[in-house]
């Protein structure tokens, strides 16, 4: 079986997703790219994460042509949106889509999430851009993403709900989860009043000094 090991990983995360209160149903979709293998393993498209087995999990190439995986399944509706990720950024080898609820809402009002906390800085920036609006698994919203991940481990998209890229997946799950968090500090804030944002000089400084705070 082609990746397996990544196959393996991606079920483990899926299902973490819905344990962690990340997404809701088969909301989100979760790919790992195999730099010497030139393979992406994708999650397929409307599964339930509960039944899914390692074979289930699908493998492209950087062009989205399928390699292997459960012959009944398609890849996620938004493998595009990973493979743009893959294929123009080398500090990317494992992207998650999700639907989280906070930082879901911010997206609806299409604003940034701004730095109510400095954990925000696990992103790498001082604020969270939000993508521009386009439909779900289209080449548009690819580009949206792409643009406004630049320069930054994280992405709001508009209506919609939030991407995260790193190195490899459990830190793209852990900045994940934080970012989540920020947001629901931010919408929580923001009921009682106009919250207080720290600064981009305050929060390059936190990037810095994290470091390697986030390698698992």
């Amino acid at each position: 079986m082609k990746l397996q090991v990544e196959r393996e990983k991606i079920v483990k995360y899926l299902n973490l997703l819905i344990t962690k209160g990340l997404t809701k149903g088969t909301g989100g979709n979760i790919s790992i790219y195999n730099e010497e293998e030139g393979l992406v393993a994708i999650s397929p498209s409307s599964v339930p994460y509960d039944i899914l087995t390692p074979e289930d999990i699908m493998v492209v190439d950087l062009q989205g042509n399928i390699v292997d995986g459960n012959p009944k399944y398609a890849p996620s509706s938004e493998t595009g949106m990973h493979l743009k990720a893959y294929n123009g950024r080398k500090d990317i080898k494992a992207f998650i889509h999700t639907h989280a609820m906070n930082c879901t809402a911010i997206s609806c009002l299409r604003e940034p999430l701004r730095a109510v906390d400095y954990m925000i800085a696990i992103a790498g920036t001082h604020e969270i851009k939000c993508a521009e609006y386009a439909m779900y698994g289209t080449p548009e919203l690819a580009e949206n993403a792409f643009e406004a991940m630049k320069g930054a481990k994280a992405c709001l998209l508009a209506n919609h709900g939030v991407n995260v890229g790193a190195e490899d997946i459990e830190n793209a799950f852990a900045i994940t989860e934080y970012v989540e968090f920020c947001a629901e500090l931010y919408v929580k804030a923001k009921s009682m009043g106009e919250p207080v944002i720290l600064s981009k000089e305050e929060i390059d400084r936190h990037i810095e000094k994290f470091g390697s705070y986030c390698k698992l």
